[in-house]
């Protein structure tokens, strides 16, 4: 039964190598995004209709109910699909990925989401040196190794691929939260950095009350939980997964 991790953006899958380095089984996948340093199926148009199909083609190809965790954007895509397929996941773990009616999207997400603003930021992202987008990663509370390691990756793929998907979720959670209100109950856990500047824990809480879900709300911890608090998240991973 694999256990399958889904990152966010502006992530790659490496963000989840330390928590890998701390579990104990064999049979983990870090997927990568289409357009995360990875490569965009023919005819995909980063919505994120597509992207929550797309994983569960990719969890249907494992051809057997799987532990689903997700970060971020991951972390919302885990939550539709759970809604979705339940019969596709057996234990769910979901943190800093807001699918509620009550957030409001962080101010980078509506630059994103507005035309023109958003192409012209991330031709900005884009034109800007290497070293440059890694400070700027790390001022956002990104930390610096991961900063090192993500903003190498960014492209135009990507950059598209991010335009599109956050213009797809204006009411994300208008649209997708009462599914997941009504989802059947499963082993869930929530993850949280308590200092997150994107997503405040307070959503984490609602979130977790609406799974029935264990909440861990880690302490001087920003957005980037799997890779500053990889081995307590790796510690509150196997507990949900010996509890089911």
């Amino acid at each position: 039964m694999p256990a399958v991790f889904v990152h966010g953006v502006p992530d790659t899958s490496v963000l989840w190598d330390p928590v890998r380095s701390h579990l104990g089984r064999a049979d983990v996948v870090a997927l990568g995004l289409p357009g995360f340093s990875t490569a965009v199926p023919a005819g995909f148009d980063a919505t994120k209709e597509a992207y929550v199909d797309w994983l569960v083609d990719r969890i249907e190809a494992l051809g057997e109910p799987v532990d689903l965790v997700g970060h971020d954007w991951g972390a919302m895509l885990v939550l539709r699909v759970a809604s979705m397929r339940p019969d596709l996941i057996r234990t769910l773990a979901t943190g800093s990925g807001p699918v509620d009616v009550e957030y409001e999207w962080h101010a980078m997400a509506q630059a994103w989401q507005t035309p023109g603003v958003g192409e012209q930021l991330v031709d900005a992202w884009l034109d800007t040196p290497e070293a440059e987008r890694t400070a700027g990663m790390a001022a956002a509370g990104c930390p610096d190794e991961l900063a090192a390691l993500e903003s190498r990756h960014l492209d135009r793929t990507m950059a598209d691929c991010i335009l599109a998907l956050y213009r797809s979720a204006v009411d994300v959670g208008a649209e997708w939260q009462p599914d997941i209100e009504a989802m059947p109950s499963r082993p869930a856990l929530v993850l949280w950095g308590r200092d997150d500047p994107f997503v405040a824990p307070e959503v984490g809480q609602r979130i977790a009350e609406r799974l029935d879900a264990k909440l861990v709300i880690f302490d001087g911890c920003g957005h980037w939980w799997p890779w500053e608090r990889a081995p307590k998240t790796a510690v509150a991973l196997v507990e949900l997964w010996e509890s089911a």
